[in-house]
């Protein structure tokens, strides 16, 4: 199991899209949506531009992964907010009225270059807690290790994380669990904005094998 955490520049119903029950993260975030896997954990806490307390907006399992860009033309999706970009013969385009991503490098930053869009990978969850606006950073005060790490995580910096941090992210989606049973608690902080890039800030990784020591130490370069 792979846990993920990273800051996100932005809350505006497009990365993470929140609808019927279901989390999806189609948009920002490549290596992410193209390394994680069914079962890993995803856990996305304010930056400091959206939120200088670093709030905790969101904690999603994994239970599927679109590849190869089906989710943009399986119907199962059609009336998704993150759903901008459209198959047309051999290569994707930018939907016509899309609420998100309209500025030039968009499409190639988020499904990566034709003709393979190797990027086109969304991550689906019907195992998620969403706060959005409602997010707090009331976890700061139990688990220190993880706050430390947020607060110290950059874009673009390379960290190595101990054995606290992955306890603490795990014993974090327990509590949440236990306290908030429905999956959408609030909704988005800002309002679409299709000017605005979803690309986000810092993430991390950390890695879990069951028979080996929990010497966790990954990269954290993202974009």
């Amino acid at each position: 199991m792979s846990i993920f955490f990273y800051k996100m520049t932005h809350d505006s119903g497009a990365a993470p899209c929140v609808a019927q029950g279901l989390l999806s993260l189609a948009i920002c975030k490549p290596m992410i949506r193209t390394s994680a896997d069914e079962g890993d954990l995803v856990f996305g806490f304010a930056a400091n531009s959206l939120r200088k307390d670093n709030a905790l907006i969101y904690i999603a399992r994994v239970t599927a992964v679109a590849r190869n860009g089906e989710y943009y033309f399986d119907t199962r999706f059609a009336h998704r907010l993150d759903r901008i970009y459209q198959l047309r013969g051999a290569h994707f385009e930018r939907r016509r009225g899309a609420l998100f991503h309209d500025r030039p490098g968009d499409l190639i930053h988020d499904l990566g270059p034709p003709p393979l869009y190797a990027r086109a990978a969304v991550l689906l969850s019907t195992d998620f807690r969403y706060f959005g606006a409602k997010g707090t950073a009331s976890y700061k005060v139990r688990y220190r290790s993880l706050g430390r790490a947020i607060a110290n995580l950059k874009r673009g910096h390379r960290v190595n994380h101990g054995t606290a941090v992955l306890d603490e992210l795990l014993s974090l989606k327990d509590a949440v669990w236990k306290t908030h049973r429905r999956r959408q608690i609030g909704h988005p902080t800002e309002a679409p904005d299709p000017r605005v890039s979803q690309r986000g800030g810092a993430c991390g990784k950390l890695e879990f094998r069951a028979q080996k020591p929990r010497g966790l130490r990954k990269r954290t370069r993202c974009a």
